[in-house]
């Protein structure tokens, strides 16, 4: 069963909890909450068409198991540079500061691959060993441009060798997620 926690504009805000923690983040407009809706198999995080529609930090319970957080887009969204370095300072004070986060989910299109943003969040990952793994989106759509980055856990030393592969609209690559969390 999946329960919505809430939605906090603040790390301070979150509720303290003694269940894992499972986080999603990429780009505006990767999919993030698809993903998420797919991998549970219910409609729970809300989707847009709009870039950066998710703005605070929402909470899932599944199965009083673990929580499942659904984070703000970074690096697309038209928001303000001010709303944008908020965003951004809020998202490395979630990953410093719970403790309970077992990996980190970095969603990456795979029509368009790693942009700056995403490797400059990998680095933070790396340089504070925050455990995440690279998620590609969207498989199922045409690739728009062949910009291929190599992305091996040999230059990230945080990050899961493993790179997985996704369609939330195919239903695709959701059970390794699944596996990972711990859910069925």
């Amino acid at each position: 069963m999946i329960k919505f926690v809430g939605s906090f504009e603040t790390v301070e805000s979150l509720p303290k909890t003694q269940f894992a923690e499972y986080a999603f983040v990429g780009r505006s407009n990767v999919g993030k909450s698809s993903l998420i809706n797919a991998v549970v198999g219910e409609k729970v995080a809300r989707t847009s068409n709009t870039p950066g529609r998710t703005q605070s930090l929402n909470l899932f319970n599944v199965d009083d198991k673990v929580l499942l957080v659904d984070l703000p887009g970074y690096g697309y969204a038209k928001v303000s540079k001010e709303c944008a370095i908020k965003w951004v300072v809020r998202l490395e004070k979630y990953l410093l500061a719970r403790d309970q986060l077992k990996r980190l989910f970095i969603l990456i299109d795979s029509r368009v691959g790693p942009k700056e943003s995403d490797l400059e969040l990998m680095e933070f990952c790396d340089k504070n060993g925050i455990l995440y793994q690279i998620v590609y989106t969207k498989k199922d759509k045409k690739v728009r441009e062949e910009k291929q980055i190599d992305l091996s856990h040999d230059k990230h030393g945080a990050m899961v060798s493993e790179i997985l592969y996704t369609s939330a609209e195919k239903k695709t690559g959701l059970e390794a997620i699944r596996k990972i969390i711990g859910i069925k």
